[in-house]
């Protein structure tokens, strides 16, 4: 066996593993969405919480040890190292609250992504290959980014929606991960 084959192989092996797990972990959190919406919201609201601590701790340790940064660089990283703690702290002591409120302000942001995209696909509608698909995709990016603005039920919707791709996604990288043969595949 020659090494570039043997190379082919072992990366080959590295792609079906990333496949295989990332279809695992997809399928797994689609399901915990899906059995227990509010739990997985809050528990993904927590690693959200753990990550500002975490981060805090590094920022601050950051300005509180540094040799080569100046007096402002380090009181920044000390400041914002504080900051990132008592958001993570607060976000813990109010998991259920911040739960709420982020899945309001992704709602926001994802509403407001949808009409943007929707308008940026009508600007480009000149170089469209398919005019139609182009705005009807619009069209349905700006009514769907509307809606979702102002109905607040769609965000339950949307994070049953997100469960539901993450299976459908998950099983596919699953087959996927068993079907894979080379890496010209990909």
């Amino acid at each position: 066996m020659s090494t570039a084959s043997s190379a082919e192989k072992s990366a080959v092996n590295g792609i079906r593993t990333a496949l295989g797990i990332g279809g695992v972990i997809a399928l797994i959190v689609g399901i915990l969405i899906l059995v227990w919406p509010g739990h997985s919201a809050q528990v993904v609201t927590a690693i959200i919480a753990i990550y500002a601590i975490a981060a805090g701790l590094v920022y601050a340790g950051l300005g509180i040890f540094s040799k080569t940064k100046g007096g402002w660089s380090r009181i920044g990283h000390i400041v914002l190292g504080i900051l990132f703690i008592i958001a993570g702290i607060i976000a813990f002591a109010n998991l259920t609250a911040t739960t709420v409120t982020l899945a309001i302000f992704l709602g926001i942001i994802i509403g407001i992504v949808w009409i943007v995209e929707g308008i940026v696909s009508l600007s480009t509608l000149g170089d469209a290959a398919s005019k139609g698909w182009t705005v009807f995709f619009a069209i349905i990016s700006i009514i769907a980014g509307i809606v979702l603005l102002f109905s607040p039920l769609y965000i339950a919707i949307l994070w049953l929606f997100i469960g539901i791709s993450l299976i459908v996604l998950g099983i596919i990288q699953i087959v996927r991960a068993f079907t894979f043969k080379s890496i010209d595949s990909l």
